[in-house]
């Protein structure tokens, strides 16, 4: 079986074209170990390709723990660039995900733009934002982003009172400009904080129109792995045409005996 690596700002995944339905997905302690670092590939996720009768694919994502997950939007993106290698697709994409259909355009540059999920419910409290923008997402300002200490703070939010057993993914936010924000994120089922999430990005984003942080409808979000672009149209507290855009990079292909 053929494993391709790919990454979107440093959110590195293992792909598997899954389209014959040869790959075992009950085994979750193998997808844990390919996504080790130290015994196996090493990945934040492991993501499958496979048929779907009314779209170009089907997303099916896991988290490096070896569980089924919630949306990914770096995963998303990056099975984008997979489908286009695999020619199933030329520039554009339909695709369902466990979050429902997505779309998505690709460029000669591989940069790849993701239609994310509509959000209609944007809960703001004192100190802190929480959203589903395909997976849920905790937003919260801090003072000194770049000396945070993002796996322990992020793990007390994710595993605290406020979100019980089924935990969320915990963002971290500085300003930078009217429409430029930089954020560190905590995600749930890595248990750690990676370079990148896009659902993160696209909830910060949102969070920040929100809250009056900014007053534009394209946002710059600035990851540890690089740079990501988070657009929307906004009207009475909904957000639609949801977009994230940022590069997915094919790394390298090896090969697995099962």
């Amino acid at each position: 079986m053929k494993l391709y690596k790919y990454q979107g700002t440093g959110n590195d995944f293992v792909m598997i074209d899954n389209r014959l339905q040869i790959f075992p997905k009950e085994n979750t302690a193998l997808i844990e170990k390919l996504c080790d670092r130290r015994f196996g590939i090493g990945a934040d996720g492991l993501i499958l390709l496979e048929n779907d009768e009314s779209t170009d694919f089907k997303m099916v994502y896991y988290n490096s723990d070896g569980n089924q997950s919630s949306m990914c939007g770096n995963g998303g993106r990056c099975l984008v660039a997979f489908a286009k290698k695999l020619n199933i697709i030329s520039d554009k994409a339909t695709f369902i995900a466990v979050d429902g259909l997505h779309h998505a355009s690709i460029d000669e540059n591989d940069i790849v733009s993701l239609q994310m999920k509509n959000v209609d419910v944007v809960n703001i409290h004192d100190n802190y934002i929480f959203l589903n923008t395909g997976s849920p997402h905790h937003v919260q300002f801090v003072d000194d982003l770049a000396g945070f200490d993002v796996k322990n703070e992020g793990a007390k939010i994710r595993y605290g009172d406020l979100y019980g057993k089924a935990g969320s993914n915990v963002n971290f936010v500085s300003q930078i400009s009217e429409n430029e924000f930089s954020i560190r994120t905590y995600e749930r089922g890595v248990e750690d904080e990676t370079l990148s999430c896009g659902t993160g990005a696209t909830a910060t984003a949102i969070a920040m129109k929100a809250t009056g942080k900014t007053n534009a409808n394209k946002i710059i979000i600035y990851v540890q792995g690089g740079k990501l672009e988070v657009s929307f149209n906004e009207e009475n507290g909904i957000f639609t045409d949801v977009f994230l855009t940022g590069p997915a990079e094919f790394v390298f292909i090896t090969e697995l005996t099962i």
